[in-house]
């Protein structure tokens, strides 16, 4: 972002859907003015808690749709993780108005890559079998369309690989954690586990596996449409 789209310290930037804070502490360690905008009132308190050590972190009980945001007060929209949960149609001129003008908006996540590896296709099945939301499951695997949004103007795509490596412990928590995974007393909660251990013991190498991901970032300006 500092070489693209000429982020700097004193850029303010309104994360939208910040959740428990994880994105915007990345731009608060560089010295940015943050606006965590968030609907949900647990998950708000759970990032004021996170970032109570940043005085530059304003907590705001907003949408991406309508962002309580003064017009035009933003270099920078971002959003990590979120985006597949606005209203396009109503983010989209909420976004342009609370941008400075020539500000950019940053959209990024993070989804596994399922053709890397046998243990990555064996646990997209999984998920495909067991999950409780597919449209969910499809975001993590293969992200969103996002450059429709930005039209009539455009954006850019960088992409960036990394791994985890989990024991069955931890590659049990990473599927739990999924807004898709069924809860316990659903009736294939104990058949998606004993899977995901068939799935484990597949594919570890010395009590490990990899999980292969690719993180996606989209920026640019938007236009009036």
């Amino acid at each position: 972002m500092k070489s693209e789209c000429g982020l700097t310290s004193e850029s303010a930037i309104a994360d939208l859907g910040s959740g428990t804070g994880l994105f915007a502490e990345i731009f608060l360690k560089n010295g940015n003015t943050i606006f965590g905008v968030e609907p949900n009132a647990e998950m708000r308190k759970a990032g004021e808690q996170t970032l109570a050590g940043y005085p530059n972190f304003k907590s705001v009980d907003g949408t991406a749709e309508s962002t309580t945001l003064p017009g035009h007060s933003v270099d920078f929209v971002v959003a990590g993780q979120a985006f597949h949960w606005f209203d396009r149609s109503k983010a989209h001129p909420e976004f342009h108005r609370i941008l400075k003008p020539a500000g950019w908006v940053v959209l990024a996540w993070n989804g596994y890559r399922m053709e890397s590896s046998q243990m990555m296709t064996a646990y997209q099945a999984l998920v495909a079998k067991y999950g409780t939301d597919y449209s969910e499951v499809q975001r993590e695997v293969v992200g969103v369309d996002v450059e429709t949004f930005y039209a009539p103007g455009s954006c850019k795509c960088a992409r960036f690989s990394f791994r985890q490596r989990f024991d069955y412990e931890g590659l049990e928590g990473r599927l739990l954690s999924s807004s898709y995974a069924p809860e316990p007393d659903h009736p294939g909660y104990e058949a998606m586990l004993r899977d995901l251990r068939a799935v484990f013991d597949a594919n570890q190498e010395d009590g490990q596996v990899d999980f292969e991901y690719e993180t996606e970032v989209y920026y640019g300006r938007l236009e009036k449409a």
